[in-house]
């Protein structure tokens, strides 16, 4: 089985709790004005990776928490990450899964996928981006409106303790000379960092 992505980060500290492996899928028909990610908007673009390769690189990475799901949009690609986040469960690793739509109306389309990738998801977050309420004082999200859904009680301890997290940025290069950036920041602040060095 094959799955389209735009990225695979095999290890990463800013998105979600631990060290995460973590997959962006491609393909995203909501559009959210202001989205970081619009680059993985086009159904037909990133490339397509075995889903085994995945789990295989996934459970041969040392300590890891678990994998995130971002996009691009998740579900639409949910019988195939749904298939990578059974594995990871399995071998006692944690799912998160970024999503725009509200998990009440994933829940009301009863797609066979969709609630099989629910089922195997510790941590959902949920709701689409919105510019007019941008908001990264918490962890991970992006706009005021995004929700936690705890979905298994592996990650219930945050439900309060969400304070401890922080936004983080990771800057890789790659030794061929690529620069790979992923995470929440206020890229202003990034902006003028830059400029004062």
């Amino acid at each position: 089985m094959k799955i389209r992505i735009f990225r695979f980060l095999q290890e990463t500290y800013a998105e979600g709790p631990g060290k995460r492996a973590c997959i962006w899928v491609q393909g995203c028909l909501m559009k959210c004005s202001g989205c970081a990610s619009s680059h993985s908007w086009d159904l037909n673009g990133g490339y397509e990776v075995d889903v085994d390769e995945l789990i295989n690189k996934i459970l041969n990475t040392e300590g890891l928490e678990g994998v995130t799901f971002l996009g691009g949009e998740p579900f639409l690609q949910s019988n195939e990450l749904s298939s990578i986040a059974k594995k990871v469960q399995e071998s006692g690793l944690s799912v998160i899964t970024f999503t725009g739509y509200r998990y009440e109306d994933l829940v009301l389309k009863n797609n066979e996928h969709i609630n099989k990738l629910l089922k195997y998801t510790d941590l959902l977050i949920d709701g689409p981006y919105k510019k007019e309420l941008h908001d990264i004082s918490r962890p991970w999200v992006g706009s005021s409106n995004q929700r936690y859904m705890y979905l298994s009680d592996k990650y219930k301890h945050l439900e309060n303790n969400l304070d401890k997290y922080k936004n983080r940025l990771e800057i890789k290069i790659k030794s061929d000379g690529q620069i790979i950036i992923n995470g929440m920041a206020n890229f202003e602040d990034l902006i003028d960092i830059i400029h004062n060095m």
